[in-house]
């Protein structure tokens, strides 16, 4: 038996949210996939997750939630970072800072699937503690019954992400990069077990600058002028990696890069929230 994984990289905004509700249903019976992960930190117009949002992707089948630099950049999701579940901060951010650090999803099949988040140091704000001792002090929480470990890494150093990888190399199951909302093809299993890419991806509007209007990223670096930069809509794609994991042994067997196109998708999604 082998426990089927997706991963996908960050949600931004409404054809973001949008692709994701329409193509999960799809991606879920073709693959027969056990468990669904999502980075959705750039799910509210671009930057943050909402309660609302939050309850959105659990309907359209995302089973466990990461978030990353943004993770409370809207002030209404912090009570949820208490309390639910299936939303993990990252593991490095100041001990008191709010929000669980370690989901343990339960699969209809039976083996059970933890979910962690960590954010690189090298080019990235706010200042954050060692990555590697942070993952190392929650892996420590997992308990022993739990064999399939998932980690995120929201970074923008592709150093980092591979120093990482080879930092987790039997450690974990799967290991996908986020952030930089560019997908890599470095896909490959490592040799101790572990699933690795340096980025999944996008999950939104590829017609733009990593997801905002062309004209305003390209008029703010040309002139210098402060200009919003709006969630772009067009080309909306949804980018991440199916993985099969062993769970006798928590070692990956299969990784796969997907993307799904949205004009290749009946216009159905659930449209609300912020775009």
């Amino acid at each position: 038996m082998q426990i089927n994984l997706l991963c996908f990289g960050d949600v931004v905004g409404r054809p973001g949210r949008d692709i994701t509700a329409r193509a999960l249903p799809m991606l879920v019976r073709r693959h027969d996939i056990h468990c669904v992960i999502g980075n959705v930190e750039n799910a509210a117009a671009g930057s943050g997750l909402t309660p609302q949002l939050h309850d959105s992707f659990r309907a359209c089948g995302v089973n466990v939630m990461t978030l990353g630099d943004h993770v409370y950049r809207r002030g209404e999701i912090i009570a949820r970072l208490e309390t639910a579940g299936d939303l993990v901060r990252p593991v490095n951010l100041p001990i008191n800072a709010p929000g669980r650090t370690l989901a343990i999803y339960e699969t209809a099949a039976g083996p059970k699937v933890a979910v962690l988040a960590v954010l690189g140091r090298l080019f990235m704000k706010p200042p954050t503690d060692c990555p590697f001792k942070a993952v190392d002090r929650v892996l420590a929480q997992v308990p022993s019954d739990v064999r399939i470990i998932v980690v995120d890494v929201h970074a923008e150093a592709t150093s980092e992400k591979i120093a990482l990888g080879w930092y987790l190399d039997g450690k974990v199951s799967v290991l996908f990069g986020t952030h930089t909302h560019v997908p890599t093809a470095d896909e490959c299993i490592l040799p101790n077990g572990t699933a690795y890419i340096t980025d999944v991806g996008m999950t939104g509007p590829y017609d733009s600058v990593l997801g905002r209007m062309k004209d305003r990223v390209l008029r703010s670096m040309i002139t210098s002028l402060p200009t919003p930069f709006d969630v772009a809509t067009g080309d909306p794609r949804m980018c991440g990696v199916l993985v099969s994991v062993d769970p006798a042994t928590g070692r990956a067997t299969r990784i796969e890069r997907i993307r799904v196109d949205g004009d290749m998708l009946p216009p159905d999604g659930p449209g609300r929230g912020p775009d």
